[in-house]
């Protein structure tokens, strides 16, 4: 009964052994071939830039407030007769807004009534002093004959001192007269002072445009009480121009220095599309800002409005242009990463030179399998490739030029050209090469010949390939 049960446990483990065998047998991925993925050599331009963000703004921003305090009474009208309102075009010397001028009235007749009552003070000082002088030259005629006579028989000692006394205060009063006409007239000047500044606090009841220009802000409403001693009294934001607009764009300090004045810029507003704008950079402000450690540098940057399309205040994406190449052979980026990974994908005249190195055993004898397969830059487009920097290694506007190769079809295999590379915008590089001509096809990578042309269209090169067409 044993042998038996023994001769059963050993079948069963033949038959498992013959399962496992077909399924391992029938089951292995069959091999894939790869084909090439391709891209033709263009002509064209290319701009290298930095990017970055910005604010439209106006070219030149006058704030309009109040010197004096009250409620508005009403709005004037602007160039087209409608009452000022947001987007009204004004000139200058036009009426804004008016403040109530009751109580600056008031103060100014106040004022008047006090330097007429100063200019009639002038007057009786002026009086008084008249009489002072009369009454000097009467007290010096008699001061004058008693000094002859002198003291004695004919004049009495005491009449004597008294003429001489009357004459110097005669002398005196006359000098006290000179200061209260002086007095008199410092008052009517501080009258007339006080008449000018009432005058003025109730001009300023009449708000006027300084400039010629578009209100871009109204921040007050009829019957408002405007403080001038507060922010409220910011009453319009007048735009001179805007004809002329500029945008402020925060630049990093790592790119600050690529940045110069009359550089070419063009910008997109997400309010526009993808409509392009250009401009000038107009100047480079010195007073950074840092934020979270990185300092930033405010870049002005002049853009023509003629058509009055940007309005104030847009978000610019910016792109400052650091270099160009014109009419120039453009290859993707990708052709400069991409390396074949067998002998045989290469040309056999340069096979020898170009084929890639077989990794040496180590000593122990324990060698490691060379990873591969991964496609350009590894990230499983089908070929192998190595990272590389990107052509024109930084983002200056004096992009390096060396020496690169490429591989280019030739047939069913590829050959190698030496290039050299120059402006890059991130997704195409200029070069210039001998051998290299307009719509020759660039190698970018490697991809399974399945997935290329699947007999039932594309198909996934990843899936696994069984034998005999199943997956």
């Amino acid at each position: 009964m044993l042998t038996w049960i023994k001769r059963i446990v050993v079948v069963v483990v033949l038959l498992s052994l013959v399962g496992f065998g077909g399924v391992w047998y029938f089951g292995k991925p069959a091999a894939v071939p790869m084909v090439f993925r391709t891209t033709k050599v263009t002509r064209g331009d290319v701009i290298a830039s930095i990017g970055a963000n910005g604010t439209v703004e106006p070219d030149e921003v006058i704030d309009v407030g109040s010197q004096v305090s009250g409620p508005i009474v009403q709005f004037g009208t602007d160039v087209a007769g409608h009452v000022i309102d947001y987007h009204s075009d004004v000139k200058a010397g036009s009426l804004l807004a008016l403040i109530d001028v009751t109580t600056y009235a008031a103060t100014l007749d106040e004022a008047k009534a006090q330097l007429l009552a100063a200019e009639a003070g002038v007057h009786r000082a002026e009086a008084d002093r008249a009489t002072a002088q009369a009454k000097l030259t009467q007290a010096q005629s008699d001061w004058q004959r008693a000094e002859k006579i002198g003291p004695g028989d004919a004049l009495a000692q005491t009449q004597y001192d008294t003429y001489k006394s009357l004459y110097e205060q005669s002398r005196a009063a006359v000098l006290v007269a000179d200061a209260s006409i002086a007095t008199a007239k410092a008052t009517v000047v501080q009258a007339q002072s006080a008449v000018s500044r009432a005058q003025k606090n109730l001009d300023y009841c009449t708000i006027k445009s300084p400039v010629e220009g578009t209100v871009i802000d109204r921040r007050v409403n009829v019957g408002q009480t405007v403080v001038s001693t507060q922010s409220a009294s910011s009453m319009f934001l007048i735009a001179r121009d805007l004809s002329h607009m500029q945008v402020w764009v925060a630049v990093n300090e790592a790119d600050i220095g690529q940045i110069h004045p009359g550089q070419s810029v063009t910008f997109t507003c997400d309010a526009f599309g993808d409509r392009n704008f250009k401009g000038k950079v107009k100047k480079i402000r010195w007073n950074a800002q840092m934020t979270q450690n990185v300092v930033i540098y405010t870049v002005e940057v002049a853009v023509d409005n003629a058509d009055r399309t940007l309005i104030p205040y847009l978000t610019a994406n910016v792109q400052f242009e650091t270099a160009r190449a014109d009419s120039t052979l453009l290859i993707p980026n990708g052709a400069l990463r991409w390396t074949p990974t067998a002998a045989e994908q290469i040309i056999p005249s340069e096979r020898e030179k170009y084929a890639p190195k077989e990794p040496e055993m180590p000593a122990d004898g324990k060698g490691r399998k060379p990873t591969g397969g991964r496609g350009e830059g590894g990230r499983g487009d089908g070929g192998d490739s190595k990272p590389a920097a990107k052509p024109g290694g930084k983002k200056s506007g004096h992009p390096d030029t060396k020496p690169a190769v490429i591989w280019v079809k030739d047939g069913e295999m590829v050959r190698p050209v030496t290039v050299t590379t120059g402006v890059t915008d991130g997704a195409s590089t200029a070069v210039v090469a001998s051998d290299l001509k307009e719509d020759d096809e660039v190698v970018t990578g490697t991809v399974a010949a399945s997935a290329a042309d699947g007999p039932n269209g594309p198909t996934n090169p990843f899936l696994p390939q069984f034998r005999g067409g199943r997956r």
